[in-house]
């Protein structure tokens, strides 16, 4: 049976980088993670397939080849999974859908012919057994949650590597916390499930021997979920794969109490690890309780960024306005903690209630639910009532985005951030792309843009106070570029 994968495309968001893409050469971000696990599920005879959208185009030969399709997609993706659907169905090709987007909405999707929903671990043989029997069901769900040391490892083998700005790879899935708004654990569960480190090392292996020397992606929701065997096991695990290996730095997402271990901290950064994205939401205490964000609270969240700055991490924020506590007040108090903390990389979205999560719940029996969930943080849009008005907020959305992307502040940004900086000892290997995006920088940011005079004011000061930390200094003004954009098109 030839199978044929398909991943829908992504609209220009924040975490795109399309507008930065183009700097080194490159189609998308991430390639799409979940479809290559679940082909490598898949009976090893069947021919396989993969188009994603965001690399290339699908065409009538794919069609013409395919016995079967197979989407996967993001709540974010909708627009494009929906088209994607209907040419499936146009084609006469049975369509068969899973991840997030249609684990969360399975009943605005009846045209599917069969949705292999939760995870696939659990759901795809049942499906794959009738499927052989010729009585294949419509819907397929999982009770619990599967065991991560039995997935196997992703079949990278179905994607053009020089595509990607970044590979990734999964670890773990599950959040022990308890953030109202967030549907991880409605998802994935509040036990976090590990795989081996073996099956870790099996991966990195493949992505090594396919000639991939730069930056890895851990996709996991939260990194730092299970410490002790972080600690233990992976890590020491990582540090032992490096020997003797170039490039592959790491990043990944965790939760601000890291900044509480000093040998977590130290331990990443040995084993690879630059950055980590951190959910701050807030500097209010308030806003913290309203949203159960716990271990956010009654802590000195700036002292926190710094530590993990000065230990060699940068960090990427996220931050939300729109919760009940919020005052106008707010906007001006983000602003501030953004500036001081240093965070180039700050997405701020207004609050969204994800189907499935106890906000969704919450503010639906309140009736102050509107429109659908787009899925995309940073797009001007948020699907609830807020107690302030959505006037208020967009215009106070409007005015941090305008300030902390403008060319002033994003640039000074930078320089607080590089100046506290650890120079990390593991650095991407240098490529063609990589060269060339330096003198592409030097002509669109140095000479057209309207802060050229900021962008080389910045690559001066790195270089007479922190010259290790160039090729970084023009990475995050490149990154700036893009999430200017993203400001004009979206909001501003």
């Amino acid at each position: 049976m030839n199978v044929l994968f398909i991943y829908p495309h992504f609209p220009d968001t924040f975490w795109s980088f399309k507008y930065a893409l183009s700097f080194i050469g490159k189609r998308s971000a991430f390639p799409p993670l979940g479809l290559l696990t679940v082909a490598a599920m898949l009976p090893e005879e069947w021919p396989k397939r993969l188009v994603d959208l965001n690399v290339q185009a699908l065409t009538a030969k794919d069609f013409a080849w395919a016995d079967i399709a197979f989407v996967g997609s993001m709540a974010v993706q909708r627009k494009s999974a929906r088209e994607v659907i209907a040419r499936c169905i146009a084609e006469g090709l049975k369509v068969v859908c899973g991840g997030p987007l249609f684990t969360a909405e399975p009943e605005n999707f009846a045209e599917v012919d069969h949705l292999v929903l939760d995870e696939a671990e659990l759901t795809l043989p049942a499906f794959l057994k009738d499927l052989q029997k010729g009585t294949p069901q419509k819907i397929y769900r999982a009770k619990g949650f599967c065991d991560l040391r039995h997935t196997p490892p992703p079949l990278m083998n179905l994607v053009n590597m020089k595509r990607y700005a970044s590979m990734n790879i999964q670890f773990s899935r599950g959040c022990p916390h308890n953030c109202e708004f967030c549907n991880v654990t409605v998802l994935l569960g509040h036990r976090p499930r590990v795989k081996t480190p073996s099956q870790i090392i099996v991966e990195l292996d493949n992505l090594y021997n396919a000639g991939w020397r730069g930056n890895i992606f851990f996709v996991d929701d939260n990194f730092i979920g299970n410490k002790r065997y972080l600690k233990t096991e992976l890590l020491p695990a990582l540090l032992d794969w490096r020997q003797g290996k170039k490039g592959c730095v790491f990043y990944t997402e965790v939760t601000i109490n890291l900044a509480d271990d000093p040998d977590l901290l130290a331990l990443l950064v040995r084993a690879g690890f630059d950055t980590v994205f951190i959910g701050i939401e807030s500097p209010d205490n308030a806003s913290l309780d309203e949203c159960k964000k716990t271990q956010n609270k009654n802590r000195d969240l700036l002292g926190n960024v710094k530590r993990i700055h000065q230990a060699g991490l940068q960090v990427m924020g996220g931050f939300i306005i729109g919760f009940d506590n919020d005052t106008t007040a707010t906007f001006e108090r983000q602003i501030d903690f953004i500036q001081t903390s240093g965070i180039v990389t700050a997405m701020v979205g207004m609050l969204q209630a994800p189907p499935g999560t106890r906000l969704f719940e919450r503010l639906k029996a309140e009736n102050r639910l509107t429109g659908r969930f787009s899925g995309d943080n940073v797009d001007g849009t948020t699907n609830i009532i807020p107690h302030m008005g959505k006037t208020r907020l967009l215009e106070g959305y409007r005015a941090i985005m305008g300030q902390i992307y403008s060319h002033h502040f994003y640039y000074r940004r930078v320089k607080t951030f590089l100046a506290e900086f650890k120079t990390p000892d593991i650095v991407v290997p240098l490529d063609i792309q990589r060269f060339l995006a330096f003198f592409r920088s030097g002509f669109w940011l140095g000479f057209w843009s309207k802060g050229r005079f900021q962008f080389w004011n910045l690559l001066l000061w790195t270089l007479v106070h922190k010259p290790k930390l160039v090729p970084l200094a023009v990475t995050l003004s490149i990154y700036g570029y893009h999430y200017r954009r993203i400001c004009e098109l979206y909001i501003l």
